[in-house]
């Protein structure tokens, strides 16, 4: 038997099966059920302030949503796709089960501001959780760089050995990122706390209603003010998604460096195998497979943010059907980076850092010779003097094959007379590291001050669980 689509008054015929299939959407957002339930209660409430419902209606209608939510959860009730979405699912659940009251809900009400409603009360929800699970990340993050602190590590520009820093300098640097990806997230809140409910369709409604009323009850600060607007606006999407790729691309940065520096090249890490695989082929192979994985996996989420760009650049207002569309993307995008930070997570907490390959690595490369240059300033020889004297002085030690602290004192006399026995207490990676002075800097009392501050900061930051 075919079923009534609430909407089929003025059609003669029954909608075709491969045009229901098609065009269905609960397939995907039947995860919207939490957020139409919460949103249909707090437009009865506001629809029996108004007097468009009775309080008895109110009540019947609020026990039918509660008890619909209760039979999702106890994974009982049935999502039939010849419903369409999971919007018309529930309010024909509601209906069968308490009559001409349940068909009293969508007074003043479309599925157009309906779904709105819906989509940024899941997108406030998820940009929260995902700052929970940021928060993690960052503390296993200052977790490693306390443990490791005072360990020495080359740093790195163009993948070129550059100048001496410690191993909890690199790691704050992406909590630092990470910080920055939660205030975007935060940010994109703000402007997405609104509610499109009273839009209806696209104009509004000739009926009495409060829409700040309903706003206040479902925690927003405040209405859209353009119902066209309200209803075609997917803007929050685009900025969620944006602030989603933002988080993988940092995530990649860290694997990518990650996976190189676990190879036997490199050496400077050892991840536990617990979080690694290996080969069909060959015995003796250790892959970063998860590192792999999520650096994969940001274009994907790239992929998503492209999606919902493109969906909505010819888009005329206000409500069309392509906007269907929208929570393929954002679910999966969503999903992605969620279960991309809760694994890095946990990979990070089971990774150890070699500290005697890292202090083997600084021996190469001259990574002491910008401070060189900057002794010599010291010494009041211009800087882009100093520069070139130092690069003659490494040229030097290339030739004789040693390094700069192995020089002899006139050997650097021979490049510039300025230079002293005290040149001695510039060179070498701990001395570098020492003599670092500037805000910001890989400075050692200036790192254990950021790490207590991170530790402070993060310490009240816990991730909320996902009841999607």
């Amino acid at each position: 038997m075919k079923q009534k689509k609430p909407w089929g008054g003025r059609f003669t015929k029954q909608t075709a099966a491969s045009v229901e299939s098609f065009t269905e959407s609960v397939s995907f957002d039947w995860r919207l059920y939490k957020y139409d339930i919460e949103g249909s209660i707090a437009h009865a409430t506001m629809l029996a302030r108004c007097k468009l419902i009775t309080e008895k209606e109110k009540t019947t209608i609020v026990k039918g949503l509660s008890e619909i939510l209760s039979e999702i959860l106890a994974g009982k009730f049935e999502f039939k796709e010849s419903l369409e979405d999971v919007h018309m699912n529930i309010e024909s659940a509601l209906i069968d089960r308490i009559g001409d009251a349940g068909k009293k809900l969508h007074t003043a009400r479309s599925r157009n501001d309906q779904v709105a409603l819906d989509l940024r009360l899941w997108t406030r929800e998820q940009a929260r959780l995902m700052t929970g699970l940021l928060s993690v990340l960052q503390k296993e993050l200052v977790k490693k760089g306390k443990k490791h602190f005072g360990l020495i590590m080359p740093g790195f520009t163009h993948l070129q050995h550059a100048q001496p820093v410690l191993v909890s300098h690199y790691l704050l640097a992406y909590v630092e990122m990470l910080e920055r990806d939660k205030t975007r997230l935060q940010d994109c809140c703000v402007r997405l706390n609104k509610s499109p409910l009273g839009a209806c369709a696209l104009a509004g409604t000739t009926l009495p209603t409060d829409p700040l009323h309903t706003a206040k009850l479902l925690g927003f600060q405040g209405v859209c003010e353009n119902s066209m607007d309200a209803v075609s606006d997917r803007d929050f999407c685009v900025e969620y998604v944006f602030c989603l790729s933002s988080i993988v691309m940092h995530m990649s940065r860290l694997c990518e460096e990650w996976i190189i520096w676990c190879n036997d090249e490199f050496k400077f890490i050892e991840i536990s195998d617990a979080y690694c695989t290996g080969s069909s082929i060959m015995p003796q192979k250790k892959n970063p497979d998860v590192l792999e994985l999520i650096r994969g996996k940001s274009g994907r989420v790239f992929g998503h943010l492209t999606s919902l760009l493109t969906l909505l650049k010819g888009l005329p207002l206000s409500y069309n059907r392509d906007m269907q569309e929208d929570k393929v993307a954002i679910f999966d995008a969503s999903d992605t980076v969620q279960n991309s930070l809760s694994i890095l997570a946990e990979l990070v907490a089971n990774t150890s850092f070699n500290g005697e390959r890292m202090t083997q690595a600084c021996e190469k490369g001259f990574i002491d010779a910008t401070a060189l240059a900057e002794y010599l300033v010291k010494k009041d020889v211009p800087f882009r003097k100093a520069h070139e004297i130092v690069g003659n002085i490494v040229r030097e030690c290339i030739r004789v094959q040693c390094k700069l602290v192995d020089l002899k004192l006139d050997g650097f006399k021979a490049f510039s007379f300025v230079i002293e026995k005290d040149v001695y207490k510039a060179l070498g990676v701990e001395n570098c590291i020492k003599n670092y002075k500037s805000y910001g800097s890989t400075a050692p009392q200036f790192v254990k001050k950021r790490i207590t501050y991170w530790e402070k900061k993060l310490s009240s930051s816990l991730p909320r669980k996902n009841t999607d």
